[in-house]
């Protein structure tokens, strides 16, 4: 069964179009990620199908229920993890878990199991009596993943679940959402612009900028698209190397972001010694040298030639021109 059905899904906000004629689906029991930089449209997406916001154009369907005919069905069916904390911080793990079961009307016995339940999966039971306000970052997170899971939810939401925590909660919060999606059978969309924890956790991705999904496959089968190994190097003269290496039919790309030279090469750890003594030979200094296999970073700069860091730069840029225009006004 799809999980998820969205077809041609557009949001305008005066004329310009924050998502733009997205089609994707999401199977029963399957981790989707929408991959992309801060702006690309991935937060509208969710808006739009946990029915917080309406969409402008197109289809949209989850758990069966369509999101603009039949938003109460729909909220019964999900469970969502917000970008920003929502909890209560003067109340316990407990209290803030059996207040959001109230509002789905479960009873005292029921509430009670599945508290104990969804408070053990997320390894907090030995918390439920603290508050809040006491919880690390880490610890709120996993306590938000619980409450999105009291209700029985047949599809969780997760957007940017691991935004801001340090590498070693990063890492826990990803098991536990393995260990939920496999204990839960339950179809999980995540946003994220990290790279790995995409790699890591979906079994499908959605590479979304500026609106437009422009690719989904598996993680694996995207890196292959890349293909070759990536060299990239920090020289005096990256310009000059470029015209170096352009007759080698080995090299079978060069690009310069962020001030590095990007080569995609074949048997990468043989070429770098040559690559070496030719910078040596043309009096350009080599300050720094790295192999590695593609990863979805270099699918994300294959497709819109730009890093996502190069990306979110400009998106803040944008956003502060507008700030600073509405300030004018």
């Amino acid at each position: 069964m799809q999980a998820i059905q969205v077809l041609n899904l557009t949001k305008e906000f005066n004329g310009f179009k924050a998502v733009n004629d997205i089609s994707f689906s999401v199977e029963e029991g399957e981790i989707f990620g929408l991959l992309g930089p801060n702006g690309a449209g991935k937060t509208t997406t969710i808006r739009i199908l946990s029915t917080t916001l309406r969409p402008t154009k197109g289809k949209v369907k989850v758990w069966g229920y369509d999101v603009k005919t039949d938003p109460d069905d729909v909220r019964r069916s999900i469970g969502i993890v917000f970008q920003d904390q929502t909890l209560d911080d003067r109340l316990t793990g407990v209290e803030n878990l059996d207040f959001h079961a109230r509002l789905y009307g479960m009873d005292k016995k029921m509430r009670k199991k599945r508290i104990e339940q969804v408070l053990k999966l997320v390894g907090l039971w030995d918390k439920r009596n603290t508050l809040v306000k006491y919880y690390s970052g880490g610890m709120c997170r996993r306590l938000e993943i619980a409450r999105g899971l009291m209700h029985y939810p047949k599809v969780l939401f997760l957007d940017e679940p691991t935004l801001g925590l340090d590498a070693q909660t990063r890492h826990t919060i990803w098991e536990h959402i393995k260990s939920l999606n496999q204990r839960e059978k339950i179809a999980i969309l995540l946003t994220t612009h990290y790279m790995d924890e995409a790699d890591i956790l979906c079994n499908r991705v959605g590479i979304i900028d500026r609106g437009k999904i422009l690719v989904i496959d598996r993680p694996e089968n995207l890196k292959n698209l890349v293909g070759k190994d990536i060299i990239s190097m920090k020289l005096s003269s990256p310009e000059k190397m470029i015209k170096l290496v352009a007759g080698f039919d080995w090299v079978k790309k060069s690009e310069l972001h962020d001030g590095l030279l990007y080569l995609k090469v074949t048997k990468g750890d043989e070429k770098i010694p040559l690559l070496v003594n030719l910078a040596q030979k043309n009096s350009i200094n080599v300050e720094l040298v790295n192999l590695r296999k593609p990863t979805l970073e270099d699918v994300f700069l294959h497709f819109t030639g730009r890093t996502i860091r190069q990306e979110e730069g400009s998106t803040r840029q944008r956003i502060s021109m507008r700030l600073r225009s509405w300030r004018r006004r």
